[in-house]
């Protein structure tokens, strides 16, 4: 009997309606939001993405949600911030497409025997009137406390039986004992029952008002802006550079065909541009250190023009699930990062910089392509259940001149394993393979900020100017979860670049730790230090080899659901990698509106 006052509130469009909202501040970030525990906010994934701002790290599935009620493991949340919309679609299909019709026979309960007290009493309701429904799943949960709400529906339900027994000749089925019993349950639940007719029509109103005014049946819009206030300090960098007011806004189309898929048309622009540290530029780049996650506009020229600049869709197959973008496509869409509260997919609720957003690692290539990821494992004990994600990204897919394409371009391709220990730690090792076509970045993310590198050194991201190469790329990210208010995760990347030609050859390494204190005076605030050194090149001839460090601060203050606040400081030493240059700061007021 209470399943018919679950069912009616989870099909209900208006409360279909809520739940978008409240998602839609979870995400980005789905975010995430959504959450927190560590995991692998897809949707981006957020996800967040506030699609959000919850405890990720990487999951077995990145994109799919799975609504449990088991605790999430680490890997189980950066994901659900990406994919709040596959959460959302998985609560309203419990009441659409698996809810049970009445049943004619107590036998089709699969937890009610013979021998159960209550036996008779149900074969009479089952059989006689007819009033009585299970759950999705066959079963009946009589073991279970239901409330005075959910009696009172029940009890209407099985007045309005009685009504219909009645009016179509049947009355002899209706016996006067039984009459009289309901008669006095009536009175005894008028209150509840009035309350209930009541909610239903406030029900029916809001429904029809939402379907009048409805974006959308398949479709949800995910909306985030970021007001920036940026600007450089210290001897070379605070001549270089003024104070700025920068903006980048996103627009995400999340559609769901089937309720456990979902397309991603996203569409940005903004006009943040990076800041000049003073280090030298290296095969004709510039440096990326310090570059902040709203720098990643999608409009190469920062003119506030709107590009597509994310098309994507994620869909189930058996137990696994496929990730395929068209464009804009990144590692990170599709593979657990395990750095949650810094990671956010690249949105304004994580960390400030793309060094401290993810590892390094998924900055290698990007564009268009398809990913799997594959569970396997029982995980029995402290292991829990694994996974194995497999993706291939061209940076130049559009493209059908010779020596571009798919497979003839720029490329990247990525294999992971997952791993959980426990609720609080997950683990994931990263093996990259790419080729980089003459004058390309190490890590340009697919092209996404006009070819030129989005994290680490300018030594490290120039590749020969004149030659291809090749580059084999292997990482480890880990985050660990001690308490719910404490956590801890970590990278390292490795990249070994084969140049076609004489002196092309260097190492890139960079690794970073970072601490962060979820809930720190409010709920939905973050603290967040983290430190490390962006990507830096070894083996080059005539480039300094210093190591470029980084330490970064911020803290999110969440002011309502859809608006968060967050000052932060980032200190660079040795920039360029080259210890001669100044050590500059970079201080940023960052405002996020999420709708």
């Amino acid at each position: 009997m209470s399943n018919l006052l679950w069912k009616s509130i989870i099909v209900s469009p208006a409360v279909l309606g809520a739940t978008l909202l409240v998602s839609t501040t979870a995400m980005a970030a789905q975010n995430s939001t959504t959450h927190e525990v560590v995991t692998t906010e897809v949707s981006q994934r957020s996800n967040n993405q506030e699609t959000s701002a919850s405890v990720s790290a990487t999951s077995t599935t990145t994109t799919a949600t799975e609504v449990s009620s088991k605790p999430e493991t680490l890997a189980q949340i950066q994901q659900n911030e990406v994919n709040v919309l596959q959460q959302v679609n998985s609560y309203s299909n419990e009441g659409k497409n698996n809810s049970q019709s009445q049943v004619t026979s107590v036998s089709q309960f699969s937890d009610v025997q013979p021998t159960d007290w209550a036996f008779q009493s149900l074969q009479s309701l089952v059989e006689r009137y007819g009033c009585i429904a299970g759950y999705p799943n066959g079963t009946y949960r009589g073991n279970r406390a239901l409330t005075r709400y959910e009696f009172a529906a029940g009890l209407n339900a099985c007045l309005d039986r009685v009504n219909e027994l009645i009016a179509t000749a049947t009355s002899d089925l209706v016996r006067k004992e039984d009459l009289a019993t309901l008669q006095r349950l009536q009175e005894e639940f008028s209150a509840e029952l009035a309350t209930l007719r009541g909610r239903v029509d406030t029900l029916e109103a809001r429904t029809a008002e939402l379907e009048a005014n409805q974006f959308s049946t398949t479709t949800k819009l995910v909306g985030e802006a970021i007001f920036a206030l940026t600007d450089a300090f210290g001897d070379t960098a605070g001549d270089n550079n003024n104070t700025v007011f920068q903006n980048r806004v996103r627009l995400d189309l999340q559609t769901s065909f089937t309720g456990k898929d979902v397309l991603h048309t996203r569409l940005a622009t903004g006009n943040s541009r990076r800041l000049d540290l003073g280090s030298s530029t290296f095969n004709g780049q510039t440096s990326s250190e310090g570059l902040q996650t709203f720098n990643i506009t999608g409009d190469e020229d920062n003119n506030n023009d709107i590009f597509l600049d994310w098309l994507a869709y994620y869909v189930p197959i058996g137990p696994a699930e496929l990730y395929v973008a068209a464009t804009g496509g990144i590692h990170s869409d599709y593979a657990a990062t395990n750095n949650p509260y810094f990671e956010d997919y690249d949105g304004g609720n994580g960390a400030l910089s793309t060094f401290a957003s993810e590892n390094p690692i998924y900055r290698i290539g990007g564009g268009a392509g398809a990913a799997l990821n594959i569970p396997f494992g029982k995980g029995g004990g402290i292991l829990k259940p694994s996974s194995l994600t497999l993706g291939y990204l061209g940076s130049e897919p559009s493209n059908p001149g010779v020596g571009s394409g798919i497979f003839n371009g720029n490329y990247a391709a990525l294999g992971q394993l997952n791993f959980n220990l426990g609720q609080r730690f997950a683990l994931a090792a990263t093996y990259v393979h790419g080729y980089h076509g003459a004058g390309s970045s190490l890590f340009d993310g697919g092209g996404i900020v006009g070819g030129s590198g989005v994290v680490g050194t300018a030594q490290a991201n120039a590749l020969s100017t004149t030659n291809a190469s090749s580059s084999n790329s292997y990482g480890l990210s880990a985050a660990f979860r001690p308490s719910d208010k404490l956590s801890i995760s970590g990278f390292v990347s490795y990249s070994d670049v084969t140049g076609f030609g004489s002196n092309d050859d260097y190492e890139a390494w960079g690794y970073g730790v970072g601490v962060a204190l979820p809930d720190f005076g409010r709920k939905g605030n973050v603290l967040g230090l983290f430190a490390g050194a962006e990507p830096y090149a070894r083996g080059r001839a005539s480039s300094a080899s210093d190591v470029p460090y980084h330490v970064e601060g911020f803290y999110k203050y969440r002011v309502s659901d859809n608006i968060s606040i967050t000052p932060g400081v980032i200190y660079l030493t040795s920039p360029g990698q080259n210890s001669d240059n100044d050590d500059a700061f970079i201080g940023t007021l960052r405002t996020t509106f999420t709708f």
